[in-house]
Formats: structure tokens, C-alpha cells, sequence
């Protein structure tokens, strides 16, 4: 192992720093916690962990060369990443007068979707890009670095943003799960389906 500690140390700062800042997964984590509580957002969580792997990963391989190729791609992504989440705020508010215990539309179109819904979030999130392809090469030395070393770099480029995300889930699930009038459940929903269309409007523009 090539990087020494400090430096992975100051990379994890950076790392929360990045996560502290509000962005569209924030919206989208808080949207599905609000809809179906902790199960309905962990999904997602996960699904954009995937793409912190991905993006180190990327830096280390040759930022340019796979950026070129994958442009066209990742611009497909993105719109399809608005779609999908235009399509499950359109179907929140259209259901949030429905029971979420009786009702799986409320949280459609489910895990498998919530998962994918947060993969393309962050794939198609140029921030997201710019932020690995500034930072790796600042902290560390690519040309040197061992496998070693890029495996510590991505556990901690998954383990922090997952860590916070999942605990934004689980807060506003939690508060969620505090609220049993119908009333209230049905303005949550509309308010969660309105973060998810927010998510969708937002993702082609940042």
C-alpha cells in the first residue's frame, strides 16, 4: 500500500464534505423515505453506492479515454434517469390519497427500481464526476498507487456517502412512521412526489 493514512484521511474529509452538500440524491433518499419509509429508500441508497465504486474506478483507469467513450452513454442516462424519476413522483401524487400498507403503488415501482433509480443518479451526475476526477489526482499519485490502495479508496468512496445516506433514510422514515392521520400521510406523499419530479426537472440541467 502505497498512500499513507493522512492522506486517505483528508480524502474521507473531502468525501463528507461532498455528501454535506444538498444535491439531487438527497432530494430523491428523502423523497422515498417519505413515501415508504426506510425500506422503500434503502434501495436507492445502495444503488448509488454502486456508482461511487464506479467513479474512483474510472479515475484510476484513464478519466479521458473512458469519458470519451462513454459520453453518448452517459447522456442517455441522464435522461433516463429524469424520466424515471418524473414517472415515480407523477405516480406518488397520484396515489397519495391510497394507504401505503395496502397500496405498493405509493412506493412503485419498488426495490429493484428504487436501486436502479439511484445508479442512474449518480452515473448521470456530472458533479459527481468532476468531483472524482479533481480529487483522486490531488490526493493521491495515480501512476503509483497498487491494487491495494485502490481498493481502500473505493471502500471509503462507498462506505461514507452510503453511511449518510442510509441515515437520512432511516430519520425521515422514522418521522414518517410517527404519522398515522390519513390527512397527513396524504400531504406527505404529495410533498415526496414533488421532490421526485424536483429530482427529474433537475438532473438534465446539473
Amino acid at each position: 500500500m502505497t498512500i499513507t493514512l493522512p492522506d486517505l484521511l483528508l480524502y474521507c474529509g473531502a468525501l463528507l464534505i461532498l455528501f454535506l452538500t444538498p444535491g439531487p440524491v438527497w432530494l430523491a433518499i428523502m423523497a422515498r423515505a417519505l413515501s415508504g419509509g426506510f425500506s422503500a429508500a434503502w434501495p436507492l441508497a445502495l444503488g448509488v453506492s454502486i456508482g461511487d465504486m464506479l467513479w474512483p474506478l474510472v479515475a484510476v483507469l484513464g478519466i479521458s479515454w473512458i469519458l470519451s467513450v462513454f459520453d453518448v452513454f452517459m447522456l442517455g442516462m441522464r435522461w433516463l434517469a429524469c424520466g424515471v424519476f418524473l414517472l415515480m413522483g407523477a405516480l406518488l401524487i397520484r396515489h397519495s390519497g391510497a394507504k401505503i400498507s395496502s397500496d405498493s403503488r405509493l412506493t412503485r415501482p419498488g426495490a429493484w427500481s428504487g436501486f436502479a433509480a439511484g445508479l442512474l443518479a449518480i452515473l448521470g451526475n456530472p458533479k459527481a464526476v468532476l468531483f472524482y476526477i479533481g480529487v483522486l489526482p490531488g490526493f493521491f499519485d495515480l501512476r503509483a498507487i497498487t491494487w491495494v490502495d485502490v481498493a481502500a479508496i473505493i471502500a471509503v468512496s462507498v462506505t461514507i456517502p452510503l453511511l449518510g445516506n442510509l441515515a437520512i433514510a432511516a430519520f425521515v422514515g422514522k418521522i414518517r412512521g410517527l404519522m398515522t392521520n390519513t390527512d397527513t400521510l396524504k400531504r406527505i406523499n404529495i410533498v415526496a412526489g414533488c421532490l421526485l419530479i424536483l429530482v427529474g426537472l433537475l438532473i438534465p440541467f446539473i
